[in-house]
């Protein structure tokens, strides 16, 4: 590597070496010759060697010399180029308007001599000079004017700053369609002279336009070509490219190589002290750990992130720290601070929006498109000595004009500033004043929700002292009518008033009294433990069958004395329930079946599977339910009619079934048709 290095400055020092003799031997030459057109002619190519190395004050002298000399012989050829080098030199200087001015007297004396090409290098020479001052429009004009010819004669040199500069003006203007084409134009050529520096800069520009474009795989690829240019230990520019490349690897989530580039550009990055390049590593790490959930690394990164954005006035990477952070604080529940960011990142991004379209209405691209130039050839020569005496004239107003507007602006700055600290000291009274308020809202607010929780509680209380109140006033008057029908008939024993005969006639309605009492005493102490929530299932695996012949038993003698007809059409099945619970489910669904029938009708009970779980069902074909009242049969407020033989009932039945049949992870509903009858499914699970 060190040989190379020293082959290569060798090399730079045998061409400046060569060029120094060049020009000494045509100075040489110069001052042996003594016909004056050879004098103007190798002047000039004295004068193109110095302004190739930038020699312009050694240039400038033989400019005067050969000036004089070219008019006195009238050199036509040898004035049209020595004015356009002496408009050359001007516009190196920085001397505006004699560069102006000498290339356009150069162009009309061109014109004059029909060389197309020479004219194609002064448009170009004006557009970069325009472009360079900021008036795009004029600039672009003259330079895709002059591309063409350019283009034809295939000078390469001009091209390449012909693309460069038209690439750079249509960025800045934010027409980025037209300056990837230009500066893809630029790369070829700088690939065809071998300019890997002006490459490089050109594919950097191209993969930031495509960026800009959501056009990512494009900006990773010429991202990628920019690292394959650049010498190993050319920190300056992989410091910039790795963080930007990271960060399009982000685009596509893919963490694995986006994590690889992004710590290789933020150590080089923080070991030059790199404050751009360290700037967008550390934004994109940001993002990157965000998306990792390692909060607490990102939210230090972005914190340095904006700081850095702040100070060196990065406005796009600012608007992407506002971002990130609004996502960042989301993610951890801080909608107060995530809030903030967004509105910061909003302001910023409509002031962004603001100034580009503000930039792009000033300047209309359609504007630039190739216009002929012709008629500018065919004025008369300006009065440049006139001009620039306007000029200056102009010049000394413009600087007593400029000193006033300073004393304006400055009384009007000091102005500005003691406003400012005045709205300023009202700020921070209101916002003392606003946080003192937001305590006291907050404060509020936390009474009304507790006194809103209370009013629900007294409600709810009041409506289960309700619901309380009237199932006792109706347990209390069925228990005492079954009670008191039973004590009658025992009094009546007891007395001796009646015979066997009468007894064995009444025991059916004895034992219908006691059935209606056990019944509703089993009812009201399911629900009263129910309403406590003491019911505590423990599930089981075991045989329905089994359930439905223990509680058609009990129901067999009623059955038999209402004239009732049972069907068993139940298969051999298993549920996983509480068995106590399902046994109270089946025997308050039978006795509902049982009391809502009449004399021939029929009860049958059946199940099957359905989507894994067993659906028992029990239907009559007794009186039915009416529409209105199927809503109400499982509410928890009491809900009961009579039976077919005026038998009594809680309305807790129903309620208590719905309680068990959800405890044990099922469900129940029921279908019925007035005056046809009525089915009840129960659906529990088989298994755990």
């Amino acid at each position: 590597m060190r040989k190379i290095s020293i082959l290569i400055i060798l090399l730079c020092v045998s061409i400046v070496n060569s060029q120094t003799t060049d020009i000494d031997s045509l100075a040489l030459q110069l001052a042996f010759q003594n016909e004056d057109s050879l004098k103007v002619d190798t002047s000039l190519k004295l004068i193109k060697s110095l302004y190739k190395i930038k020699d312009y004050d050694r240039a400038s002298k033989y400019i005067i010399e050969s000036e004089k000399l070219s008019n006195a012989i009238n050199h036509k050829k040898g004035i049209a180029e020595i004015t356009y080098y002496k408009a050359l030199i001007y516009d190196e200087k920085g001397d505006y308007i004699n560069a102006i001015n000498g290339y356009t007297k150069s162009k009309m004396l061109f014109n004059d001599l029909k060389d197309a090409l020479t004219i194609a290098k002064i448009n170009n020479s004006i557009g970069l000079l325009e472009i360079k001052r900021g008036n795009y429009a004029r600039g672009l004009r003259f330079s895709l004017n002059a591309i063409k010819e350019l283009e034809q004669r295939n000078l390469k040199l001009d091209l390449k700053h012909a693309y460069v500069s038209l690439a750079k003006t249509y960025y800045s203007i934010n027409a980025y369609d037209k300056a990837i084409t230009f500066y893809l134009k630029a790369a070829d050529v700088q690939e065809e002279i071998n300019d890997t520096k002006g490459l490089n800069t050109s594919n950097y520009k191209l993969a930031e336009l495509y960026s800009q474009n959501n056009e990512h795989r494009k900006a990773i690829q010429y991202y990628e070509k920019v690292l394959n240019n650049v010498v190993s230990k050319n920190d300056s520019v992989r410091g910039r490219v790795l963080p930007k490349l990271g960060g399009e690897y982000l685009k596509f989530n893919e963490l694995d190589k986006a994590t690889k580039y992004l710590i290789k550009g933020y150590n080089i990055n923080r070991r030059t002290k790199d404050q751009e390049g360290l700037l967008s590593a550390l934004n994109n790490l940001g993002d990157l750990n965000i998306r990792e959930n390692r909060k607490s690394t990102a939210e230090k990164q972005l914190i340095e992130a904006g700081n850095i954005a702040k100070n060196i006035g990065n406005k796009e990477e600012l608007l992407k720290f506002y971002r990130l952070m609004k996502t960042l604080d989301s993610t951890k529940k801080r909608f107060d601070k995530a809030f903030v960011w967004q509105r910061q990142y909003y302001d910023l991004y409509n002031t962004l929006k603001k100034d580009k379209a503000e930039n792009m209405a000033t300047f209309d691209i359609n504007q630039t498109e190739v216009i002929p130039l012709d008629d500018n050839f065919k004025k008369p020569p300006v009065d440049i000595i006139a001009q620039e005496k306007t000029l200056r004239k102009n010049t000394l107003e413009n600087n007593k004009q400029v000193h006033k507007l300073k004393l304006i602006i400055y009384s009007l700055l000091s102005a500005f500033i003691l406003v400012s600290i005045f709205l300023i000291l009202i700020y921070l009274k209101r916002n003392n004043h606003l946080k003192h308020t937001e305590a006291l809202q907050k404060i509020n607010t936390k009474i009304t929700l507790q006194n809103e929780s209370y009013v629900e509680q007294t409600k709810y209380l009041e409506n289960a002292n309700n619901v309380k109140d009237k199932l006792f006033s109706i347990v209390s008057h069925d228990l005492k009518d079954s009670l008191s029908s039973i004590n009658g008939l025992i009094d009546l024993v007891k007395d001796g008033t009646l015979s066997k005969e009468e007894f064995d006639n009444l025991i059916p309605e004895l034992s219908e009294n006691a059935n209606n009492a056990s019944l509703l005493v089993f009812n009201l102490l399911n629900w009263s433990k129910s309403q406590m929530h003491s019911l505590d299932p423990k599930p089981s695996l075991f045989s329905i069958q089994d359930v439905f012949e223990d509680k058609v038993k009990l129901i067999e003698p009623r059955m038999e004395s209402k004239g009732i007809t049972l069907i068993d059409d139940s298969l051999r099945d298993t549920v996983y329930a509480d068995r106590s619970m399902f046994e109270i489910i089946i025997q308050n669904l039978l006795a509902n079946a049982l009391k809502f029938s009449k004399n021939g009708d029929t009860v049958t009970i059946s199940n099957h599977i359905s989507n894994g779980n067993c659906v028992i069902s029990i239907k009559d074909t007794g009186i039915g339910i009416s529409e209105q009242n199927v809503d109400k049969l499982f509410n928890n407020d009491s809900f009961s009619t009579s039976g077919t033989n005026n038998e009594k009932g809680t309305g807790l039945g129903l309620s208590i079934c719905k309680e068990l049949v959800e405890l044990n992870n099922g469900k129940i509903w029921v279908k019925s048709t007035k005056s046809v009858g009525s089915t009840f499914y129960v659906e529990l699970p088989k298994s755990k």
